[in-house]
């Protein structure tokens, strides 16, 4: 079965500082696989939509190998919670936090993120 892409011209935006970045269209963002982006400083971040329409966005570098790969990990849930799993070494990422569900002592950055 093929998904009709939906047509919006809302834009994902992220809370940088104290304004708000625009980083792509809605309809880039497909349930269940995440998008990267380059932030103006040179960071990445993923983001993220789930079947719902919730938008999460996380720094993309994989705190665990250093490599900018998040965005390509799978996604899924564990006791309602919404995660990605590294596509490495396969730790999982809460998206509404940053906190890896395989090691406390380790978070990934989130962001604010909005559709306008």
């Amino acid at each position: 079965m093929t998904l009709a892409l939906e047509t919006t011209d809302l834009k994902v935006e992220l809370r940088l500082e104290d304004d708000w970045f625009p980083v792509c269209d809605l309809s880039a963002l497909l349930p269940g696989r995440g998008v990267a982006a380059l932030l103006p400083d040179g960071r990445q971040v993923a983001l993220f939509r789930d079947r719902n329409g919730t938008l999460y966005a996380i720094d993309n570098r994989d705190p665990f190998t250093g490599a900018a790969v998040l965005s390509r990990g799978l996604t899924g849930s564990r006791q309602g919670r919404p995660f990605v799993a590294s596509p490495l070494l396969k730790q999982r990422f809460d998206l509404a936090t940053g906190q890896c569900l395989d090691d406390e002592a380790v978070r990934v950055t989130t962001y604010e993120v909005r559709a306008s």
